[in-house]
């Protein structure tokens, strides 16, 4: 008898320890975030395995929720979390810890076919709050401006709001939202009248990243902070990071994680 019960409790807890190696790690969050954090899963799950990663989007907004609803184990965001944020975290047992591990340059874009090449924050302002609609206005050729934004859940929308547009200005209710940077590319890319904004990441050849300020969005201008709208991408976790999370985040910040940040498009913390 003694020696079932021996075998019994060694099966339920090879079980257990089978069933602990099998759990999903959740990330979910900034679709801006969302390939840097695809290529570094993409490395560590070959590096280990066993691990199992589930990886969404969705907007920073809806990461920072899930991790304070704790549906996720890691929130992507390419923005701060609020202190009310924090505060609700805290009363439902949740210990929000940020890592950033990236910085970006959000940077305004328009179609390729449009003559402008620099605006100022304050022109980008007055585009997004409804006051110029026009290019012929800004120095470009005459034609409708067509304004497209992020959704308010993204963390690209609150970056630009709070550095370009302004806190207190409201984006013109004729501007067209997107659920994604993708869809915010695309958008811009078939429509040569068009102006929004992306991460660094997401700009390539379909689309033209004006100057602001004067200032062009590189990697060097996002790293010493002289493109106005400069920021960092970080992620959140509950509390200090543990077993494959702090293996996940530990890589992401090597050597290794960080050359994958630049192949992405993003800039590498060094």
């Amino acid at each position: 008898m003694k020696i079932r019960l021996a075998v019994l409790t060694a099966l339920i807890s090879l079980a257990l320890t089978a069933s602990a190696f099998a759990a999903e790690l959740k990330i979910n969050g900034s679709t801006t975030v969302f390939p840097i954090m695809q290529k570094a899963i993409e490395a560590y799950m070959a590096k280990h395995p066993d691990v199992k990663i589930s990886l969404s989007g969705g907007g920073s907004g809806n990461g920072i929720k899930a991790i304070i609803d704790s549906t996720t184990d890691i929130a992507m965001a390419s923005r701060k979390m609020e202190e009310k944020e924090i505060e609700l975290a805290k009363t439902k047992g949740v210990q929000p810890k940020e890592i950033v591990v990236a910085k970006d340059a959000v940077a305004a874009i328009v179609n390729p076919a449009n003559t402008v090449e620099n605006l100022t924050t304050q022109q980008l302002s007055d585009i997004y709050s409804g006051k110029i609609t026009n290019w012929g206005d800004v120095g470009g050729e005459k034609g409708p401006i067509a304004v497209i934004s992020r959704d308010s859940s993204s963390g690209t929308f609150e970056t630009w709001q709070e550095l370009v547009v302004g806190k207190k200005v409201k984006v013109t209710p004729d501007a067209l939202l997107q659920a994604s940077s993708g869809a915010v590319l695309q958008a811009v890319s078939k429509n040569k009248n068009a102006i929004s904004y992306d991460g660094l990441g997401y700009v390539d050849k379909t689309v033209k990243a004006l100057k602001v300020n004067g200032v062009a969005p590189s990697a060097k201008t996002a790293l010493d902070n002289t493109y106005p709208v400069s920021r960092s991408l970080q992620i959140y976790v509950n509390g200090e990071p543990k077993g494959d999370i702090k293996g996940l985040i530990d890589f992401l910040l090597s050597a290794e994680g960080q050359k994958l940040v630049a192949e992405a498009g993003f800039v590498p913390l060094k």
